[in-house]
């Protein structure tokens, strides 16, 4: 198994990339996310983890730019009906904050507008990958004793929380999420909590 490769950016055209480790040009099919992180690199130094898919009239090796987006991309494809190339397309459209954030909060119009992925496919995405993207992104944090009474008591308040794990999959961290949920009316619905604590973390 080729876990990554690390070498000279030799080529970019649509859809896939080309690297050269010693002497050896390694062909690999991105995401248009990856392709634009790297591709402003011609001549330099990069390293893409990889997948390898091995069917019977061959086989492609996909490139990514991070680690996330490489278990992104294995996650996706433990999808029923869920392919690389249908992998691809969403995560040319979402990174793997945005789609665990899609995910989690059912929205399949969103993971829809990936090419080639219709409402059904978006529908199952959500219906399989929820409670693992749950579990992955949300374990319980260590208790810290930096955090006030004010800040913990985000903890434990339905809609509150779940806005807190939102703001995490955004990339903010848990500080910086409690402390923009704190005094926010936790009666409030999880689509309107978000932005008034977006508006705080701008």
């Amino acid at each position: 198994m080729i876990y990554h490769v690390n070498g000279i950016l030799e080529y970019c055209e649509g859809g896939f990339v080309v690297i050269d480790c010693a002497g050896v040009g390694y062909k690999l099919t991105v995401s248009d996310n990856t392709y634009s992180a790297v591709c402003a690199h011609v001549g330099e130094k990069e390293k893409l983890f990889t997948y390898l898919q091995v069917r019977e009239d061959g086989c492609e090796l996909f490139g990514f730019k991070t680690n996330d987006e490489l278990a992104a991309f294995k996650l996706l494809i433990t999808v029923s009906g869920v392919g690389p190339k249908a992998a691809m397309a969403i995560l040319s459209l979402l990174t793997p904050d945005k789609l665990s954030y899609a995910i989690i909060n059912e929205d399949t119009k969103t993971i829809s507008r990936a090419s080639g992925v219709g409402a059904k496919t978006a529908a199952r995405v959500v219906l399989e990958l929820k409670d693992k993207v749950s579990k992955q992104y949300f374990a319980p944090a260590e208790p810290s004793s930096v955090i006030t009474p004010a800040v913990s008591s985000v903890k434990g308040k339905g809609n509150l929380s779940e806005a807190l794990d939102a703001l995490i999959v955004l990339g903010y961290s848990r500080a910086e999420a409690q402390k923009a949920l704190s005094g926010i009316d936790p009666k409030l619905e999880v689509e309107k909590i978000i932005p008034l604590a977006l508006a705080k973390l701008f």
